[in-house]
């Protein structure tokens, strides 16, 4: 079993900087308009070749409401309709990928995401995943994993019962904070009784797991409003948990702009929350999987980590990183083989681009030898906080510490500080390194010298 985390404030402080979260590397502010759909048909064929297993995400991108919080790829609206011109262009985005596969790559997981997926009626689900069961080759034995988010204020028992029918057998359920003054903050007025119902129907149902999403930082919340709200979803016994670390960059996403800046927590009370929220989850039985994720001990990432078979991709942790990543919608991220690439994040780019029977591919990448050696360092770091060098050498025939010689020197900083332990053999991230993964995965971030780190959040 891992170590408990170790708090050290001095430490965060000195190393709670602005960077990544690692969900690919290199990370998608290295995606350039130079990746074209020839690529993306391309490393489709390989993969139906090497009849790799796929992991399917889809894009939906509408809200009736719009939160102040948000930096999702999204569209608010209340008119219904709009969703029917975008489906019937994402029905024809499937089309077309799907034939570039073989009809027996097993989908081995799918999730929903927005947006609020939820959005689409009951019709319009049951069409879109005909469609997709019709092209793709989706599981019917409720062995794959298939997750959908869930916005309470848009899901009921009949929608929850829809789902289930439907084979999704994981929710992940968007609930921020239970204050009403947070809530009436950010614009998001949503109670607990609402998202009680949708958990019991979720149990009720059989759904196989349920993730509650939480963040710290919003206007208006204090370490105790906040430890109350903590205190509520673990009642709740939710199979996981993500707790985010709020990001105000109103320059950058529009609907931060009605935030009042006057109202948001200083860095002193950010901490405290993030400090009492991980007492109040490991009391209550959680285990810190890593950036801002905490698990059941029997929940499969929990068990993955412990197995070390955990990976990390553009869906946050998972235990499906050996799959190809298909990305459907507006703005979505496929990953296959070598290639990265991005639909226009332009809704009416993306419904232009299918309406002419062409692929809404805007930008990409193609990783080097380079970029898939840093990736798989980066990998163990986020997901194990350790690095065996023996393993990444053998793997692609390098000396470890020749090829990041330059970098031993921070390493080494890192080592005096507490953060790691470094020797020639291994990099192991100890207790009170393990909330600042980000960080020392930093080091092996060839690019992040070139970037502008306003782009990124803060670690902590």
């Amino acid at each position: 079993m891992l170590d408990a985390i170790r708090w050290d404030t001095d430490l965060i402080r000195r190393y709670d900087l602005a960077g990544p979260r690692y969900t690919s590397y290199p990370t998608a502010v290295q995606f350039d308009s130079q990746v074209s759909t020839f690529d993306l048909f391309h490393a489709l064929r390989d993969s139906r070749k090497a009849l790799r297993p796929l992991s399917l995400y889809v894009h939906v991108p509408f809200c009736a409401n719009i939160c102040y919080y948000c930096a999702c790829n999204k569209v608010i609206t209340k008119d219904r309709g709009r969703a029917l011109p975008y489906l019937q262009r994402l029905e024809q985005e499937i089309q077309l990928i799907a034939c570039h596969l073989d009809p027996t790559q097993k989908v081995e997981q799918l999730h929903f995401g927005g947006g609020t997926p939820t959005f689409l009626s009951h019709d319009e689900l049951r069409q879109l995943m005909a469609q997709l069961r019709k092209h793709f080759n989706l599981l019917d034995d409720d062995s794959g994993d298939y997750g959908i988010e869930i916005d309470p204020r848009e899901a009921d028992w009949s929608t929850m019962g829809l789902l289930r029918e439907l084979g999704f057998n994981r929710v992940s359920i968007g609930v921020q904070d239970l204050d009403p003054a947070v809530q009436r903050a950010v614009n998001r007025l949503q109670s607990l009784e609402e998202t009680r119902a949708v958990i019991d129907a979720a149990r009720t149902l059989q759904f196989r797991s349920i993730n509650i999403d939480l963040i710290y930082g919003l206007p208006k919340q204090t370490p105790e409003s906040f430890a109350r709200t903590v205190d509520e979803v673990i009642s709740l016994q939710p199979d996981r948990l993500s707790v985010f670390n709020y990001a105000h960059l109103p320059e950058r996403f529009m609907p931060q702009r009605r935030i009042n800046g006057n109202d948001l927590p200083a860095p002193a009370q950010k901490l405290e929350m993030l400090q009492r929220t991980i007492e109040q989850l490991t009391a209550a039985g959680y285990r810190y999987i890593g950036m801002d994720h905490f698990a059941l001990p029997d929940d499969e990432l929990a068990i993955a980590q412990e197995e070390s078979t955990l990976q990390r991709n553009f869906q946050g942790y998972t235990t499906h990183g050996h799959c190809d990543l298909i990305g459907l919608g507006v703005s979505a991220i496929s990953q296959i083989g070598d290639l990265y690439c991005q639909n226009s994040s332009d809704l009416n780019q993306y419904q232009n681009a299918l309406a002419s029977a062409q692929l809404a591919t805007s930008r990409g990448l193609l990783c080097n030898t380079d970029d898939h050696l840093r990736r798989a360092v980066i990998q163990q770091l986020i997901c194990h906080f350790n690095l065996e060098f023996a393993q990444i050498e053998q793997t692609f025939n390098i000396d470890f510490q020749g090829y990041f010689g330059k970098l031993w020197p921070q390493l080494q900083g890192m080592a005096d500080d507490g953060l790691i332990k470094l020797d020639n053999e291994r990099i192991t991230v100890l207790p009170a390194g393990r909330l600042l993964v980000r960080s020392v995965c930093m080091v092996f971030d060839a690019y992040l010298e070139q970037q502008n780190r306003q782009r990124f959040s803060r670690v902590i």
